[in-house]
């Protein structure tokens, strides 16, 4: 027997539970946007598929090249800025509760201070790649999100792609329009300052500006995501990707760790930021 819908029947049955669910939607999307207007920030997408990492030609915690697996994911085009992480600093404040550091605001390096109570990002650099983060305060911000920090693979294929290439952009020389590189002590450049130095998926500032923290614990390769490197408990030095502000050429190619970078996880550093992965949309 079939119910006989009537314009009454729609409006007494149907129409609240249309209202219902647009107000649903509504309400989750007030609060994600409440959250962190960066949620919005465009993901670029990796398929799965093995590709070729490291180098037998560079440093010696680069060899082996040798071929990794990875699972497809999404990873942020550009990298976490100050603003973004301010407004980490006004939900989270500077610890978790385990007591672990997010950021070193008091190292003069700093570009986050707080101002009337509130974090705020220093005048001129709201929109420059976040330093003196630690890996927990990195670990912890892309979880805010319902993201995570990329795998040391994923961030390689990421930056490298399919064939292999030196740099994001390709296999020549670096300059001033691909990426900020070789320049004085604690200097910064926007996130989407350098269009040109993209990756293959279209992911900026992969090279230069800021080394950016990785989920992997610094180990000698190959990789191999099953052996305890991925653990994700505070403690190991982790592996640092994609050179910095202060590097030089050699330091901001795909394929370079951070073998002699200043990296203690427990601290930030004037010369690391980070930016976040997910296994898909939903987080």
């Amino acid at each position: 027997m079939h119910t006989k819908v009537t314009s009454a029947y729609f409006a007494k049955r149907v129409c609240p539970g249309i209202f219902y669910l647009l107000a649903l939607v509504l309400l989750v999307q007030a609060k994600v946007n409440a959250k962190e207007p960066s949620l919005a920030k465009t993901m670029a997408f990796i398929s799965e598929g093995a590709f070729t990492m490291g180098s037998n030609v560079g440093p010696d915690d680069e060899k082996p090249e040798h071929t990794t697996f990875v699972k497809a994911f999404y990873l942020d085009i550009l990298p976490v800025s100050n603003a973004d992480f301010a407004l980490f600093l006004n939900s989270r404040g500077l610890q978790n509760q385990q007591g672990e550091s997010f950021y070193d605001d008091d190292d003069h390096d700093a570009r986050i201070h707080l101002q009337n109570s509130t974090w705020r990002a220093d005048q001129g650099y709201a929109s420059h790649a976040v330093n003196e983060v630690s890996w927990v305060g990195a670990r912890d911000y892309c979880a805010w999100l319902n993201k995570r920090l990329p795998t040391e693979a994923e961030w390689e294929k990421a930056a490298r792609g399919l064939d292999g290439r030196k740099y994001p952009w390709g296999n020549s020389p670096p300059n001033a329009k691909l990426a900020l590189f070789g320049a004085p002590f604690n200097s910064s450049a926007p996130v989407d300052a350098f269009p040109e130095g993209a990756s293959p998926y279209g992911i900026l500032d992969m090279a230069g500006n800021q080394w950016e923290w990785v989920s992997s614990a610094y180990r000698l390769y190959p990789y191999k995501q099953d052996e305890g490197r991925e653990n994700q408990s505070a403690g190991p030095v982790r592996a640092t990707r994609g050179g910095g502000h202060d590097s030089n050429a050699q330091e901001i190619t795909t394929t370079q760790r951070g073998r002699y970078l200043s990296r203690n996880p427990k601290a930030g550093h004037h010369n690391i930021g980070f930016r976040c992965a997910m296994t898909n949309q939903s987080g």
